[in-house]
């Protein structure tokens, strides 16, 4: 169903298209409905873009008042971190669609023989890595784990004691090498935790224990010739690598976390509060901060944190910060994580409060368009030293081949934007020859001389697409011979034929602009535009004069003759062998006889 609401059509159309949950609240700010995403603009649009075959989701879809959303990094995060909000807030039309399961966990016992296995429950007493997207990519790991290493997976509860008095027996693991027996002794506690303390690091994601020794595997394989089975170990490693990773969306934990990421721009700062309990993330938030004393960024970031903590009515002792605040807090300990979980978690944070300062310049510019514009004027204005805000901008192109058809092009931009009407295409008249800075000379000069004349209000600033000699035919023109005052900027070109650097100034300077900055992109879309012209001008005008022929010669004979002959005879080759008799049959006899005439001269005595 279309969109009605202004403010839900505003916050989707600046929707970032990366992963993340999307949360749906009604008119009371209440979450009716979590979702996960792998492209959160695209799969939130599709909910408001057509009726709905579920009566449950139109229904939905007309008591969303508002939109939310976290983004992460990757559709498995976004997975659990839905998984994890949905049973924080038990939405109702989640609880209609949703079975509310958990997802797996990797388990390690605090046993003196500790156990490894799958488990949905966390508990006390013992170690938990994951969770896992899937109980396939878990059973994947303990798959591999007890190929790597032979531990037992019996539940008997194995002390010192209990295996002294004798009281187990081995099974039959022991007698397939699955299990060295240390329930019969005969596998020490000591070696028994060295293999444990292995398989806890590659738990943690540290799997380059597994891989060297899948590595070395399939090498001997592969030296004994045993090339399936190399496979087959290469297919292990692949997967290992691809699904051994962890979350950040989730920490085993037991502390209640709030992790804090800051950004800002000239005239605001913005605080963005992650949500840690119970080790999920359950909820994100940013708010904004107008700056009106520059204020130092602790003391904003201090101002936040505050009011964050009131209104979300959090007791965590343990805070998280890009920077120490300018506060103390009773009974709160600040953190600056510099690796680990708590450091991927301070990203994610930064993350999202970065994406909210895009969505704000985003939907500030579809309310007000010239905003955007004016903005990247500035820019113009500060990077190439100009007086004045360039509202008014010109760059030419010259294209040519060999010297013939020599033409060039002129395209204009007005408040950042082209101006096609103002376009103008040039045939060079007075250059013989290839001569790019001659032909310039002559178009500049044609182009300001004409408008001078007129009075037409001339630009603020001229770019040429070339380098230095360009520049310096273009001042010698404006300013020499015609007396003006207009800025002048080249736009330099690779050996790819790409724009690589802006020159300013005479002499000509670089002001070393990124390829990814935005005032780049848009002097290069400008030089690209003029090319298009320029070329397109060329290409019609060499078409147009490739096309005349030997008819065009002949007295007497206009397009409309020459368009019925060739569409009959296809060729003048087949016009100038054809008789008068077959000519006159497509033109009349008057025209076909000095057609016929004019292929067939007669020779004087």
């Amino acid at each position: 169903m279309p969109i009605e609401k202004d403010n839900l059509k505003q916050i989707i159309s600046s929707m970032p298209s990366t992963p993340g949950v999307y949360q749906y609240f009604n008119a009371d700010g209440k979450i009716i409905y979590v979702g996960k995403a792998k492209n959160l603009k695209r799969r939130v649009s599709s909910y408001f873009n057509k009726v709905h075959d579920s009566a449950k989701t139109n229904i939905l879809v007309s008591n969303i008042a508002d939109i939310k959303y976290i983004c992460v990094n990757t559709e498995a995060d976004a997975l659990l971190l839905e998984n994890n909000l949905i049973k924080k807030y038990q939405p109702r039309y989640n609880i209609l669609l949703k079975d509310g399961k958990t997802y797996p966990w990797l388990c390690i016992t605090k046993e003196p023989f500790p156990r490894v296995f799958k488990t949905r429950n966390v508990v006390r007493g013992a170690d938990y890595f994951g969770p896992y997207p899937s109980s396939w990519t878990l059973d994947l790991l303990l798959e591999l784990i007890r190929e790597l290493y032979p531990i037992r997976t019996c539940k008997h509860p194995l002390t010192e004691q209990g295996i002294a008095s004798h009281k187990y027996d081995v099974c039959l693991q022991y007698h397939i090498k699955n299990c060295l027996a240390p329930c019969v002794g005969r596998q020490s506690q000591e070696e028994y935790r060295k293999f444990i303390d292995e398989i806890r690091e590659i738990a943690k994601g540290r799997s380059h224990i597994i891989t060297d020794y899948l590595l070395q595997q399939m090498q001997q394989l592969a030296s004994e010739y045993k090339f399936e089975e190399a496979q087959k170990v290469k297919e292990k490693y692949d997967l290992i690598v691809k699904y051994q990773s962890k979350t950040v969306i989730t920490t085993t934990s037991d502390n209640d976390i709030d992790v804090f990421g800051y950004d800002e721009d000239e005239g605001s700062a913005y605080i963005n509060i992650l949500r840690i309990a119970g080790g999920s993330v359950v909820q994100g938030f940013t708010i904004e901060y107008k700056k009106t004393l520059d204020e130092p960024k602790e003391e904003i970031l201090s101002l936040a944190i505050v009011e964050l903590r009131e209104r979300f009515k959090s007791i965590s002792r343990e805070v998280i910060v890009p920077f120490m605040p300018d506060i103390e807090l009773d009974k709160v300990n600040f953190v600056i994580p510099q690796k680990g979980d708590k450091k991927k978690l301070l990203d994610l944070s930064t993350q999202n409060v970065k994406q909210y300062r895009v969505d704000k310049y985003k939907q500030s510019e579809k309310l007000n368009p010239e905003q955007r514009q004016v903005r990247l004027l500035k820019e113009i204005q500060e990077r190439l030293y100009l007086d004045k805000l360039p509202q008014h901008i010109e760059c030419f192109d010259n294209s040519n081949i060999s010297g013939s058809d020599a033409v060039a092009a002129c395209v204009v931009y007005k408040m950042a934007k082209p101006s096609k009407k103002d376009y103008r295409k040039y045939i060079i008249k007075t250059v013989e020859g290839p001569d790019d800075y001659a032909s310039m000379a002559e178009v500049v000069n044609r182009r300001y001389s004409r408008m001078i004349e007129e009075g037409t209000p001339l630009p603020d600033l001229i770019l040429t697409d070339g380098g230095k000699g360009q520049m310096e035919v273009v001042r010698r023109v404006v300013e020499d011979e015609l007396g003006l005052n207009i800025a002048i900027a080249g736009l330099a070109k690779n050996d790819k034929h790409h724009t690589s650097e802006v020159l300013v100034g005479f002499p000509p300077r670089s002001i070393g602009l990124k390829p990814t900055d935005t005032l780049f992109k848009f002097l290069a879309s400008v030089q690209d535009e003029v090319h298009r012209f320029a070329i397109t001008f060329h290409r019609d005008k060499r078409s147009k004069s490739q096309t005349q022929s030997e008819l065009d010669k002949i007295v007497g004979v206009g397009e409309k003759t020459k368009n019925l002959l060739l569409k009959h005879f296809k060729s003048v080759k087949r016009i100038s062998l054809a008789s008068e008799y077959e000519i006159s049959e497509v033109i009349g006899k008057s025209r076909a006889s000095v057609v016929y005439a004019h292929f067939h001269p007669k020779m004087e005595p």
